[in-house]
């Protein structure tokens, strides 16, 4: 029984941004950007999670850093002031494995489509989505139907819905066929995301009647990563969001309610990923 993709439903026009997990310091990039979610058109809705739109037009420059989710993007960009004269341009990013970095300055605006992990495969049906995995690739490098005016008729346009109507059209133009086992790994990583006591892929395996071998062929042929890295990470997503939204952490018993060995191992996956000690970034982002 396929259980329900997380909610980004609701009105045609979602708006707004509700989930900032994976966002390193979110007040920060939300008080510099204007940041919104979009839903995609009907047909899209089973590959594509959601929208995201982001401009900006700053006096000085600004370094945002997310800790990405299991999910390939698609991104049409324009980068205003910086590179004067430079077109807009599009890329495909595959799932990124370390911190994502990316310097914003002066004018500027992407338009992303962020895929449900599995998602993006029926698109580029004959090749794994581990492939893509750690690249960012120009968008027409993937995708031969890519015209050389697609990324500025998806970014030029000075209101959201008729760039929502661009990547619907573009997106829908690329005809996905239907896939039983991208919806499979959708719903895989969809129950790895909503359940927190999900910490050891031999166990998952077993509760979804698969061995553990073919858990792992799926998703590297349709997700781009291993079940493993996919618990870690939405275990990491959480700690990141508790330690930038709360200031009365108790860091051990956090750790095991992630399910981390101890404190100390959660302190060293933090401070690699970041860069600095959950503590020390809760005290720098305190609410």
């Amino acid at each position: 029984m396929a259980v329900p993709r997380p909610d980004n439903r609701g009105t045609r026009h979602v708006g707004g941004i509700r989930d900032t997990r994976g966002i390193v310091d979110p007040s920060g990039l939300l008080t510099r950007v204007r940041f919104r979610r979009h839903e995609p058109a009907e047909p899209l809705r089973r590959h594509v999670e959601t929208y995201w739109f982001i401009d900006w037009d700053l006096p000085e420059p600004y370094v945002s850093q997310v800790v990405p989710h299991p999910s390939v993007n698609v991104s049409f960009q324009w980068d205003g002031d910086e590179n004067e004269g430079a077109p807009p341009y599009g890329e495909v990013h595959g799932v990124a494995l370390g911190l994502f970095t990316r310097k914003l300055a002066g004018r500027g605006r992407v338009c992303g489509a962020k895929f449900w992990p599995g998602g993006f495969r029926p698109f580029v049906p004959d090749v794994p989505v581990s492939r893509w995995t750690g690249r960012v690739l120009p968008v027409q490098d993937v995708f031969v139907q890519a015209g050389r005016d697609t990324a500025r008729q998806v970014v030029s346009p000075a209101d959201d819905a008729a760039r929502i109507a661009a990547l619907d059209a573009f997106l829908i133009s690329l005809a996905p066929a239907p896939d039983p086992q991208a919806d499979l790994a959708i719903d895989l990583v969809t129950r790895i995301r909503a359940n927190r006591t999900v910490r050891r892929v031999d166990d998952f395996a077993r509760a979804e009647g698969m061995s553990v071998r073919a858990l792992q062929r799926l998703f590297a042929a349709y997700v781009g990563v291993s079940p493993k890295w996919i618990i870690l990470r939405y275990r990491f997503h959480e700690a990141l969001e508790l330690a930038g939204t709360r200031s009365d952490i108790d860091w051990a018993a956090l750790a095991a309610d992630l399910g981390y060995a101890d404190q100390a191992h959660l302190v060293r996956d933090f401070t690699a990923t970041v860069g600095v000690p959950p503590a020390a970034y809760a005290q720098a982002h305190r609410p």
